[in-house]
């Protein structure tokens, strides 16, 4: 690694630091099935209010992102939903009340992750705009990187060089 630049890491919110549908399955039925699919049958859960605020970190996620961020310059990057403008403040409150002091003012909301410089992106989507990212994108959940584990594993190799 040059000593000169420090590694540019960005990592996403949704399903991969935190579960979506941990806060999904809090929040009562009624609304669930208020927001489970708009009239062209795309879903919404994403704009219930709140629910942003009511999700529980992936398996072994805060201690990825504790290591990342301390061997790396590591932001989160995050898309919010534009209809639920309490996803905007739940992202930032749930970024303090788990990732601390590491994530200290290292949180990006943006829709269109590829305007960002970096040198990896690790997201579990494959959007349009995640794979015109000029950097790496790791995708995880998916092989090779199925799991924080994975993914740690990758990144070690990295700081060993």
């Amino acid at each position: 690694m040059n000593e000169n630049k420090k590694i540019v890491v960005y990592v996403d919110l949704d399903d991969t630091l935190v579960n979506f549908m941990s806060g999904v399955k809090k929040c009562p039925k009624e609304t669930v099935a208020r927001f489970e699919r708009d009239e062209n049958g795309k879903n919404q859960l994403d704009n219930i209010p709140g629910v942003f605020a009511l999700m529980e970190p992936m398996t072994g996620a805060v201690e990825a992102f504790q290591w990342l961020a301390e061997h790396f310059d590591t932001y989160i990057l995050s898309t919010a939903p534009w209809n639920n403008p309490s996803a905007w403040c739940d992202k930032l409150e749930w970024v303090k009340t788990h990732l601390g002091k590491a994530a200290y003012k290292r949180l990006i909301l943006s829709h269109r992750k590829d305007l960002l410089r970096g040198d990896y992106l690790i997201d579990d989507s494959d959007r349009a705009d995640i794979l015109r990212f000029q950097g790496k994108h790791i995708q995880i959940g998916k092989e090779p990187f199925k799991d924080w584990t994975a993914v740690l594993d990758y990144f070690k190799s990295i700081v060993e060089h």
